[in-house]
This record gives C-alpha cells, sequence and structure tokens, in this order.
C-alpha cells in the first residue's frame, strides 16, 4: 500500500477519498509512485470547509472542474469531487458532481487508469482494468470511439500508455477508433501534443508504439515523411534515453530541426540542442586526440556522442568512450591578457585574439595559459613593428 507523507492527515480530513487513476495502477504494477491523486464522492465547497476544519490549507485549483489542492505539513494532494460530463467539445467537458464512484470512473479515459484504492489497500475496479494491466492490455473505457470524442489527446495517451504497458498486440477496437478520428488531433494545441510526444518518446523503449503511430497514421499528422529505421536502431542499439536524440533520428530526412521546433513551441534550449543533433557527424571513427579536443572544445560531449548514434556503418562505440574520458579544453586567453602586453581594446585586439586561439586550435588546444600569452606577445611584436614600419614610409613619402 502506497505511504507517502501527509496521506493519513487527508484521510483523517476526508475518509470518504480514494486513490485513483495512475497511483492506484502503477501501486498495483509494481512501481515506485511518488504522486497521489484522490477523489471523493462530496462537492469541492465540502472538501475545502473539511479541509480547513482539520488546519490544512486548501488552493482550488480547478474548482470549475471540481479540482482542489489539499496541502498537509508533509506533502500536496489534488482531491476532485466525482463528476460526469454534461457537454465535452473533444478537449473541454463541462461537468457536473455526483457522488457515484463507478460513473465517475466511466468517464476515464483507460481501464488501468479508471481503478481506486481506499486506505486499507482495497482496489475498486469497475471495468477490468487489474486484469488488463496483469495482461499488458491498454483499452479505453467503454466504446473507445466515444472516449476518443470527448478528448482528441487521448489518442495520444493511448501510445503513451501502450509504450509504458503495452505487450503484444495493440487493443483492435482502439486502433480502429484512432484511425477513423486521427484528424481530431490536428485542432490539439502544439503545447498539448509536444507535452505527449516527450511522455511517449521518453518511455524506456517506444519503438513498438511510435511503429503503430506510423500504421494508424497519426504520426505523419506530427512529423511527416518519417523513416522509422534510424529511430528503431537507435532505441534498440542501447542509445541513451534522450528525448532530442530520438526526435532528430525521427527528423532525418524528413522534416527540419527548426521547423520541427517552430512548428510544437519548443523552448528555445530544445530548439538548440535539437537543431545541433541534426548537424551532420563531423568526426570519423579514427579520430585523432588532437580532432577529438577541438571537436570538444566547439561542442559537448553529449551533441558529438549524439550525431555518432544517428551515424550508421561503422562502430562508434569506441569513440564515445573517448570522448566522455577526454576532457573538455577551455582556451585560456582573454581580451585583458592582450591588453596587459600593451595592446589596445578595439579591432586589433579582437583580431590578434582571435588569431592566438586559431593558434591554439591548430595545435590541438592543449598549449597552457604561459604559452598563449608567448605567443600573444610574438603578435603584439610584430603588430608594433609593422606599425613603426608604417610610421616611417609615411615620413619618407
Amino acid at each position: 500500500m502506497i505511504a507517502l507523507p501527509g496521506m493519513a492527515a487527508l484521510w483523517a480530513a476526508l475518509p470518504e477519498a480514494r486513490m485513483v487513476g495512475g497511483a492506484v495502477r502503477d501501486m498495483l504494477a509494481g512501481c515506485d509512485v511518488a504522486d497521489v491523486d484522490f477523489a471523493v464522492p462530496l462537492p469541492p465547497e465540502t472538501v475545502m470547509a473539511r479541509a480547513r476544519a482539520a488546519g490544512l490549507k486548501v488552493v482550488p485549483t480547478g474548482i470549475a472542474h471540481g479540482t482542489v489542492t489539499v496541502v498537509t505539513p508533509d506533502h500536496s494532494f489534488e482531491v476532485t469531487s466525482l463528476r460526469r460530463d454534461v457537454e465535452t467539445d473533444g478537449r473541454h467537458a463541462v461537468v457536473a458532481f455526483v457522488d457515484d464512484w463507478e460513473l465517475d470512473a466511466s468517464r476515464r479515459d483507460f481501464t488501468i487508469n479508471a481503478m481506486s484504492a481506499v486506505q486499507d489497500g482495497t482496489v475498486f475496479d469497475y471495468f477490468g482494468g487489474r486484469e488488463d494491466l496483469a495482461a499488458g492490455r491498454v483499452r479505453f473505457v467503454g466504446a473507445a470511439a466515444a472516449r476518443i470524442e470527448e478528448d482528441f489527446l487521448r489518442i495520444f495517451r493511448f501510445f503513451r500508455f501502450f509504450a509504458r504497458y503495452g505487450r503484444g498486440a495493440p487493443d483492435a477496437d482502439a486502433v480502429a477508433a484512432i484511425i477513423l478520428r486521427r484528424d481530431g488531433v490536428i485542432n490539439l494545441s502544439a503545447e498539448r501534443v509536444w507535452s505527449e510526444l516527450k511522455r511517449i518518446l521518453s518511455t524506456p523503449d517506444p519503438h513498438v508504439a511510435v511503429r503503430l503511430m506510423q500504421q494508424t497514421g497519426v504520426l505523419d499528422l506530427v512529423i511527416p515523411d518519417v523513416d522509422l529505421r534510424r529511430f528503431e536502431f537507435l532505441v534498440r542499439q542501447g542509445a541513451p534515453n534522450l528525448l532530442l536524440l530520438r526526435v532528430a533520428a525521427l527528423l532525418l530526412g524528413g522534416e527540419g530541426a527548426k521547423e520541427f521546433a517552430a512548428r510544437w513551441r519548443l523552448s528555445k534550449a530544445e530548439e538548440a540542442e535539437l537543431v545541433a543533433l541534426s548537424r551532420p557527424n563531423a568526426l570519423a571513427p579514427s579520430a585523432s586526440d588532437d580532432d577529438l579536443r577541438r571537436a570538444l572544445e566547439a561542442e559537448p560531449a553529449e551533441i558529438l556522442a549524439g550525431r555518432t548514434w544517428l551515424a550508421l556503418g561503422a562502430d562508434w562505440a569506441p569513440l564515445r568512450t573517448r570522448l566522455a574520458a577526454t576532457k573538455r579544453p577551455v582556451f585560456a586567453l582573454q581580451g585583458r591578457d592582450l591588453q596587459a602586453l600593451g595592446l589596445r581594446p578595439g579591432p586589433s585586439m579582437g583580431a590578434a585574439l582571435k588569431r592566438v586561439h586559431e593558434w591554439w586550435r591548430q595545435g590541438g588546444c592543449v598549449a597552457d595559459a604561459e604559452a598563449c600569452r608567448n605567443y600573444a606577445r610574438e603578435l603584439v611584436s610584430e603588430e608594433k613593428a609593422t606599425f613603426c614600419e608604417q610610421k616611417v614610409a609615411k615620413k619618407l613619402h
């Protein structure tokens, strides 16, 4: 039974409450549970009054849909009143509060998410979710088409839960309903779609679910012209579970990284990483130590190693090992060092610093600060000599 700090205090204030959704599912699956949501057969006003009477803080985080956050001294929990849908538009619903647990469970997406549990650990399962979880089946509650039409985001949620819990062939009713209603995802917000894509691609082994997305036509609606061979190779070869590396594998040969980032409104940091991973791999498997240091000075090891996972036709493991073992070099000289040598700030200083940096890179990024300063002194001496020669020439003319 799950026992997070603060749960006893919540149950003392709301003894009718049950754990619901993912917490019950993951408890039965033997997974770690870090967060627990509750449901109660009480209207939100009663929930808030009860919690406050018990000395707990309450925040009406989603009061229109019956959700409040109860804050105990040790933890905070979302508590939602049992409800039924009065009206849906494919994404949002107007709800009415009820006191019927099975009716509330019937509006949930999948059987494995429709279970609830009381304080002693007794599980209430109205639609066979426990059996489905044990069998690796992801099945909609009731009619798959009806559940999808209530919220088209459930199409992506199906693939997410199938990637995480599914085994064997996918539920035929779910697949048929998704194919017929897949165009409904077009009107979903970019942020919500990207949020679900991230969760799908971040599962330990998403390649079967992603292949199913392609077979149902859903993948082409979000990432056109995908060749899954490189993506599946990446996952099967044991590449690190890095979200944007997997996205880069999907994009190769299709939509560009910048276009994808703009379409799905990735953050600036996500876009920069995706663009970097999508650039051609300039390192060879037999790259010299100097080549490695030069590459590492320009880009992080994670990016350089990521590109090798996207490159086929060679054994890249030794190079990745060397990248991980090589310290990233740092150019030690700054403008103030040249100023101390008598160079004034301005274009000439910038040009000199650039020349020293290029000399350092050509040497394999191994010269220390003193060696760089010595080379800079030579440049300053050359510049002073050139300046004097120009002055003399000017006087002679």
